[in-house]
C-alpha cells in the first residue's frame, strides 16, 4: 500500500480554501500512485480555531463541508481533521475528530481520546474526549486512526506521562499493523528530532510502520514547521517531508523506494525558516500584502527587515530611519546600506523637530524635576507614532523589532519600540539574534557587518549602551533561559553556572515586574520551548517572591 503525505497549510474558518486545497494535493495523490492520502489535524476548518467552535454556525459549516469534500474528492480512502458535534448527553459539544472518506461517503469517524492542556494547548477547554479507538480495516491491512497527542503518551519513550490511557497500545492490541497519526504540532527548537525519536521508538517497540502526518505553516503565534514522516515496521525513516512548507511524499508499506526531503542543516536555519514562515502567513492570513519596518542601525531591526525581505519579497518591505538627538551617523549610514543589500523601500524621518516641540510642551508640567527616563521613552514613542502613521496611511503592518531578552526584563517601551501588529522576535532571545544575523551573511554581507560588531544601543541619550542597564546578553539568557522554560529558581540557577545570586534574583524580579509590558505586547512568533503570550499564563497584579 502506498499512502501519500498531505502535508499542507491552511486557514483557520477558510473552508473554501482549505477545501480546495485538500482536493488539490489528493489529485496530486492519485497522479502518483497512492492508494490512500492523510491530511493533518483539523485540515478542514484550520487549526487552532479557538472559540470559533463555540459558534454553532462554525460547526454546521464545518460538517457541511466534510460533506461536500467527500463528493469532491478522488476515489482512494482519504483521511482528514475536522470539528463537528461530539453528541455527548454531557460534557462539551464539540469533538476533535478524523474522518475516513471513501466513495463519496464517511466510512470512519473518530474522536480524539486524549487532549492536551498545556503549554499552549488548551484542548480541554473545548473538546470532549473521545472513548473508542479506531482501527479499520483496508486492502487486507489493519490501520489504526489517531489524532496528534494520542501518540505522546508511550510508556517506552516517556519517564513522565500525563495521561492513563495510551491509544497507541489499545490499538497495538486490537491488532494494528499500521499507525496513522494526523497532527498539528507547534514547532519550538528540539521539536522535529523529538517527534523523530518518539515516533521511531512507537515503532520499533510495537513492530509496525508508523504515518505521521503535521500541519505546516503560521496561524497566529503559532507555527507548525510540517516535516511529516513516516517510518517501517524496523524504525527506519521512509518517508519526510520538507520542514516548513507544503509538500506530499509517500511511503510504501511493502518497502518501496524511500522519499526523503533534505531537513534544516542546523538549529539556526530552523528558526529562520520558521520565522520567515511566521511573518508570512501571520501578514497574509491577516490581509496585508506589505510591512513597514523601523531601521535603527541595530541588529534587532536589521534582522526583521531581512526576515521581512525574504518571507514577502523586497518590494513589499518599506525601512525607516528616525534620527534623533543622540543617534549616531554609523546608524543612519548603517539602515540605509541595509535597504540598499535587501532591496527594500527606504525613507527618513527625523524626530529632533518633534521631541524638541515635546519637550518645550511639557518642561512646564516637569518643572523642578530632572531629565531621565521619561524623556527617553518619549523618543521611543515618537518613532512608535510614525510608524503607525506610516502602517495607518499605506495599509502596511508595522512589524515591531525587539526580541524575547528585552522582553523579558521589561527593556522596552510601551507605545514606543513596542508598537506594532506582530512581535517577530520577541521569541529569540538575543544570542539567537546573533546567531540568525551570521546565518544570514552566510553567502555574503546582506546585514552591515557594523550592524553585528556595533555595542547594543537603544540611543536615547549619549553614549547610551544596552549594557549600561542590563548584563551581558549570553549571561542574561541564560538565567532567563533557566528562569521562564525550565522554571528553575535562583538560587539553582545561580549555583549551576556559577553567577552570582544577586543578579540572578534582579534579573527575576525584573522579569516578574515586567508582564504588564508582556501582555500589552504585540502576538509573538513562538520557537523556543516557551514562549510569552499564549504559552505563558502569569497574573500582571501578584505579590508572591521566590
Amino acid at each position: 500500500m502506498k499512502i501519500a503525505l498531505a502535508q499542507i497549510n491552511t486557514t483557520v474558518g477558510d473552508f473554501a480554501g482549505n477545501v480546495a486545497r485538500i482536493v488539490d494535493f489528493a489529485q496530486r495523490a492519485q497522479s502518483r500512485g497512492a492508494d490512500w492520502v492523510v491530511f493533518p489535524e483539523l485540515a478542514l476548518c484550520g487549526y487552532p480555531p479557538r472559540d470559533l467552535v463555540e459558534r454553532p454556525e462554525f460547526l454546521s459549516r464545518c460538517e457541511a463541508e466534510l460533506a461536500r469534500l467527500a463528493g469532491l474528492l478522488p476515489p482512494i480512502p482519504t483521511l482528514v481533521g475536522y470539528v463537528r458535534r461530539s453528541h455527548a448527553e454531557q460534557g462539551k459539544p464539540v469533538a476533535d475528530a478524523a474522518a475516513v472518506l471513501a466513495g463519496g461517503k464517511i466510512v470512519l469517524d473518530y474522536t480524539k481520546i486524549l487532549l492536551p492542556f498545556y503549554d499552549v494547548f488548551d484542548e480541554s477547554r473545548y473538546f470532549e474526549p473521545g472513548r473508542e479507538i479506531a482501527v479499520y480495516d483496508s486492502g487486507g491491512l489493519r490501520l489504526a486512526v489517531t489524532i496528534c497527542e494520542d501518540i505522546w503518551n508511550d510508556k517506552n519513550f516517556w519517564k513522565k506521562r500525563f495521561y492513563t490511557r495510551d491509544p497507541v497500545e489499545e490499538t497495538s492490541q486490537a491488532g494494528a499493523r499500521l499507525i496513522l497519526n494526523i497532527a498539528s504540532s507547534p514547532y519550538a527548537t528540539d521539536k522535529i528530532q523529538l517527534r523523530h525519536d518518539m515516533l521511531k521508538t512507537i515503532a520499533t517497540t510495537r513492530r509496525v510502520p508508523v504515518v505521521y502526518v503535521n500541519h505546516v505553516g503560521g496561524n497566529d503565534q503559532l507555527l507548525f514547521d510540517g516535516s511529516s514522516m513516516a517510518f517501517d515496521a524496523h524504525g527506519e525513516l521512509r518517508a519526510r517531508a520538507k520542514s516548513f512548507e507544503e509538500d506530499l511524499v509517500l511511503f510504501d508499506t511493502e518497502g518501496g523506494a524511500c522519499d526523503l526531503r533534505p531537513a534544516p542543516a542546523s538549529e539556526t536555519e530552523e528558526v529562520y525558516l520558521a520565522l520567515c514562515l511566521g511573518i508570512r502567513d501571520y501578514v497574509r492570513k491577516c490581509g496585508f500584502e506589505k510591512v513597514v519596518v523601523g531601521l535603527s542601525g541595530g541588529i534587532d531591526s536589521s534582522l526583521v527587515a531581512t526576515l521581512a525581505a525574504d518571507a514577502l519579497g523586497a518590494p513589499n518591505v518599506l525601512g525607516v530611519s528616525m534620527p534623533g538627538p543622540y543617534s549616531s551617523p554609523g546608524s543612519l549610514r548603517d539602515a540605509q546600506a541595509l535597504a540598499g543589500n535587501l532591496g527594500i523601500e527606504f525613507r527618513v524621518v527625523p524626530i529632533t523637530p518633534v521631541f524638541e516641540s515635546y519637550l518645550t510642551s511639557l518642561d512646564p508640567a516637569f518643572e523642578g524635576r530632572p531629565r531621565d527616563v521619561t524623556e527617553e521613552n518619549i523618543q521611543a514613542r515618537i518613532r512608535g507614532n510614525i510608524l503607525m502613521a506610516l502602517s495607518n496611511k499605506f495599509n502596511t503592518l508595522l512589524l515591531s523589532t525587539g526580541n524575547k531578552s528585552e522582553l523579558a526584563v521589561g527593556y522596552c517601551t510601551l507605545y514606543g519600540d513596542m508598537a506594532g501588529g506582530l512581535a517577530a522576535l520577541a521569541d529569540v532571545p538575543k544570542t539567537m539574534v546573533y546567531e540568525l544575523a551570521r546565518y544570514v551573511n552566510r553567502a555574503g554581507e546582506r546585514i552591515p557587518q557594523a550592524c553585528i560588531d556595533k555595542a547594543p544601543s537603544a540611543e536615547l541619550r549619549p553614549n547610551q549602551t544596552d549594557q549600561d542597564t542590563l548584563p551581558p546578553y549570553d549571561v542574561l539568557d541564560t538565567i532567563l533561559r533557566d528562569y521562564i522554560e525550565e522554571n528553575h529558581g535562583a538560587q539553582e540557577i545561580a549555583a549551576q553556572h556559577h553567577l552570582d545570586e544577586g543578579l540572578v534574583r534582579e534579573t527575576i524580579r525584573r522579569v516578574n515586574g515586567a508582564e504588564y509590558k508582556r501582555q500589552q505586547a504585540p502576538p509573538t512568533l513562538k520557537v523556543t520551548a516557551k514562549a510569552f503570550g499564549m504559552g505563558r499564563r502569569f497574573p500582571i497584579a501578584q505579590k508572591f517572591k521566590e
